[in-house]
């Protein structure tokens, strides 16, 4: 899934540096400094849930995945050579007498989608699974998802104003020629020419992530990528461009998968059911009070990005403050209802009725009589927990 933002990085290493990349010293995410408390009855995970719970992510940290760096209590042990964070578990600044591994994904894992990476190592206890690749690999290697930690996509296509103000969605783009440049094997852009939102002809499957492309075009091609990264990057880090650019999401364009849903091998639910039942309702309060308050964990994130020295991926104080804020206003929140991370059946349906087709033909057909209980569940889910719901 992020495969798009490589050469994005490689790019603007040099800006990132000028713009002095690096956090302020804090050694963790929402307990930054200092000691946790004694494990509180409350919160405690002790003898429910693993002794470390291993989450696996599909790429480099970034504020997007903040959730899962602001439950790390003090004194992270980073591991650069595994790429790996691990430190007790917390929840309100309250040891719940486990801890937590956060694993990097994307390069990392020689880019394997994160479904696949579960079932290799299977010490992993949750990862972040897409709805799309969860239908897709729904036959051998399946996951259900417990928890959706951002309820909108931040996909995206982007174009220079400039060159095209008369795009104000996909569909504009594909109302003319203009050549779009995407990830090849996303299967949204299969969606999208299925659909005729986008012609066949006028989408370009080799972006590599790197913005030479984009630039020498001088705007006149679109191009795909993340809302909560690119538009920033594009303005304030790729110094051959330097100007705004604008966008539409794919969510828009009637592909409303949820975006790396926390997710479970589905023949671990019953062993897991108990943990769960106390872990998942922790995730969701700490979204909400990550959104509130993402400096410390925002500073850690930047600090790991550091420490990890990837040849892929950088990470500018700018850039995390401008995903927090996008997430808040667009990608982050309650959807239909007041609680934060619980899925809808419709939606989910929805999905499978898209992929489903575009799977078969490419001769990868997911389970048979694939439903949508099959790919989630809200079981685990408190409703009491939302974006501006006050606790009970």
């Amino acid at each position: 899934m992020r495969s798009v933002r490589l050469g994005i990085a490689v790019m603007a290493v040099l800006a990132l540096a000028a713009a002095g990349c690096g956090g302020n010293g804090d050694e963790g995410g929402s307990q930054a400094s200092g000691t946790t408390a004694p494990t509180d009855a409350s919160v405690s995970l002790k003898g429910i849930c693993p002794d470390t719970i291993v989450v696996q992510t599909d790429w480099d940290p970034e504020s997007e995945y903040g959730v899962y760096y602001h439950m790390l209590g003090p004194n992270p042990d980073i591991d650069t050579d595994h790429k790996r964070v691990t430190a007790p578990l917390v929840s309100g600044g309250k040891d719940t007498g486990v801890k937590l591994e956060v694993r990097l994904g994307g390069p990392s894992i020689g880019f394997e989608p994160v479904s696949s990476q579960m079932y290799k190592d299977t010490s992993i206890t949750l990862g972040q699974v897409s709805t799309d690749e969860a239908i897709r690999f729904s036959a051998k290697q399946a996951t259900q998802a417990v928890v959706a930690p951002m309820e909108t996509s931040p996909f995206m296509i982007m174009w220079d104003p400039g060159t095209y103000p008369q795009f104000n969605t996909i569909a504009d783009i594909g109302k003319t020629d203009t050549k779009v440049l995407y990830f090849e094997g996303d299967t949204y852009m299969a969606y999208l020419t299925g659909t005729n939102v986008l012609k066949k002809s006028q989408v370009d499957g080799s972006y590599d992530g790197k913005p030479a492309n984009f630039v020498a075009a001088d705007g006149k091609v679109a191009q795909a990528g993340f809302a909560t990264s690119e538009p920033y990057i594009y303005e304030h880090e790729v110094r051959q461009w330097n100007k705004p650019v604008k966008y539409a999401l794919v969510n828009e364009a009637g592909y409303p998968f949820y975006p790396q849903a926390l997710s479970i091998r589905a023949a671990d639910k019953e062993k897991l059911a108990p943990c769960l039942k106390k872990l998942v309702p922790l995730v969701q309060r700490a979204q909400v009070d990550f959104l509130a308050n993402p400096e410390k964990t925002n500073a850690f994130i930047i600090k790991t990005v550091k420490d990890y020295n990837s040849e892929f991926w950088s990470y500018s104080p700018g850039l995390a403050a401008y995903a927090i804020d996008k997430m808040r206003q667009d990608f982050v929140n309650n959807g239909t209802d007041r609680t934060i991370g619980n899925f809808e059946a419709g939606r989910i349906q929805r999905l499978i009725d898209i992929v489903t087709p575009i799977l078969v033909a490419q001769r990868k057909p997911p389970k048979a009589g694939l439903q949508p209980q099959d790919l989630y569940t809200n079981e685990f889910v408190d409703p009491s927990i939302g974006i501006g719901v006050a606790a009970s």
